[in-house]
């Protein structure tokens, strides 16, 4: 007996196009930020990094409590979409103005950054992702559905990493460069994202609760109200909640350590900045290849965890074959094993939310708690606290290694310290994540949950 099925073809692309808009002015922000403030604005990297990092900390606090806010939501839109659609409004905002520092003081200036880089991300981006996130447990209850909104969301964020990562630079010489041109360029996707983000939100609708259960136990799940303080304590005992955070630590901490610094690995160690566009784009495009790949491999193996461990070990070993390819400067070869490597990683990206909605479930069978909004806070925690610590520790490292972004010519120690971090950070985390997924059971332990009961 076939599954349900929820969503039309066009919804799940529509529900695709939530990561152009977001995706979108996340990887300008992570890309190019860092070198827009030091080479632009003229503030020193240490700085900086250690602003991120304070940011970060609140930006962890305020992750669960949106989560538990559109738990608690109740509107004619839903639970999710009204989070998604008006706090795009503030991510759209606040992405332009971070690109918008004024010529004031330094001190004033790193402040103007603070402020806004911190409400960006820990207060309109935080509301914006999770609700983004959640939707994917709530616009259908069909397990392939989540896998395959998984994937599409995950191939359009790809397109629109590598399209902005190509552009990004060329708009802002267009614009005549310096602080105008990083100026018009973050209005253009501020804009841009905040239209394709409304498509997205009105073309989805989410689904009422659970089919299983009656309509008297609905209602009053439904209408109980959860603590802030029990949601915590139930996500942060579940083991498989606390690893999947480790995947998303891992993997865009390595992200923003490793793509934080790409700028200047282009810029100076490949002496051609241009570059930083075929090198994104292999190590996003090639993602599509293997996020169709996903529901047939899914379904052929009967497991997302297994297909997640050994792409992911395919990953470790393309970064350590990047080594002499990198230290030769053999662009065609890089790119070729870029291409591999992303192939590797990308049925993870394509089933991590469907692996969420898992753990869901099981905290449902558990806990009887339904916790979609809190549950996916870890997506935002680990997506925007690991990118943002990533990108602090390759502030503090550039600012030790003697980077000076005003400096015509840097030292060989700074040039040698960007080549080691874009370099050496996905082996450490690719081998790291392998472990996690090895040890993410909760596929085996749903079914086992549901074979008993159905037995019963």
């Amino acid at each position: 007996m076939s599954e349900k099925k929820y969503l039309k073809w066009y919804q799940k692309f529509a529900f695709g196009l939530g990561d152009v808009a977001g995706g979108g002015a996340f990887a300008f922000l992570s890309s190019f930020v860092m070198i827009y403030l030091t080479n632009t604005v003229g503030l020193n990297a240490g700085v900086i990094g250690t602003l991120m990092m304070f940011s970060r900390v609140f930006d962890g606090i305020t992750d669960v409590f949106f989560g538990t806010l559109i738990d608690r939501t109740k509107s004619k839109m839903g639970k999710a979409r009204p989070w998604m659609f008006y706090g795009q409004f503030g991510v759209s905002a606040t992405l332009f103005l971070v690109f918008a520092i004024p010529n004031v003081s330094q001190t004033m200036q790193y402040a103007y950054f603070f402020v806004f880089y911190t409400a960006l991300n820990a207060v309109f981006y935080t509301a914006n992702n999770i609700a983004y996130s959640s939707l994917t447990a709530l616009i259908t209850r069909n397990p392939q559905e989540r896998v395959q909104c998984g994937s599409i969301r995950f191939i359009l964020s790809s397109i629109t990493y590598t399209v902005v990562a190509s552009v990004a630079m060329g708009m802002v010489d267009s614009f005549g460069g310096g602080a105008v041109g990083w100026r018009m360029t973050a209005l253009i996707f501020a804009v841009f994202a905040l239209a394709v983000n409304s498509i997205s939100v009105f073309m989805v609708k989410e689904v009422p609760e659970e089919d299983e259960i009656t309509e008297t136990t609905e209602k009053v799940q439904v209408d109980k109200k959860i603590s802030l303080l029990r949601s915590i304590k139930i996500l942060f005992t579940n083991k498989y909640y606390l690893m999947l955070l480790a995947f998303y630590f891992l993997y865009y901490g390595g992200s923003g350590l490793s793509g934080g610094v790409g700028a200047y690995f282009c810029t100076y160690y490949l002496e051609d900045v241009s570059l930083l566009g075929p090198l994104t784009m292999c190590m996003s495009l090639p993602m599509s290849i293997g996020l169709l790949l996903n529901p047939f491999l899914v379904k052929k193996l009967g497991s997302m965890r297994r297909v997640n461990m050994w792409g992911f070990v395919v990953y470790t070993i393309c970064s350590i074959l990047f080594i002499p390819a990198a230290i030769g400067r053999n662009l065609p070869f890089m790119m070729v094993i870029l291409c591999i490597r992303t192939i590797g990683n990308a049925p993870m990206m394509g089933t991590v939310n469907a692996l969420i909605a898992e753990v869901s479930t099981q905290i449902y069978h558990y806990e009887g708690e339904h916790l979609e909004g809190t549950m996916y806070s870890c997506s935002s925690i680990g997506n925007k606290v690991g990118t943002g610590i990533g990108g602090a520790i390759a502030g503090w490292i550039l600012a030790f290694s003697g980077f000076d972004g005003m400096a015509a010519v840097q030292t060989a120690n700074a040039v040698n310290v960007m080549f080691g971090m874009y370099v050496f950070t996905p082996i450490i985390t690719g081998a790291l994540i392998v472990l996690v997924i090895y040890l993410l059971k909760v596929e085996d332990e749903n079914k086992m949950w549901e074979a008993e009961h159905t037995r019963k």
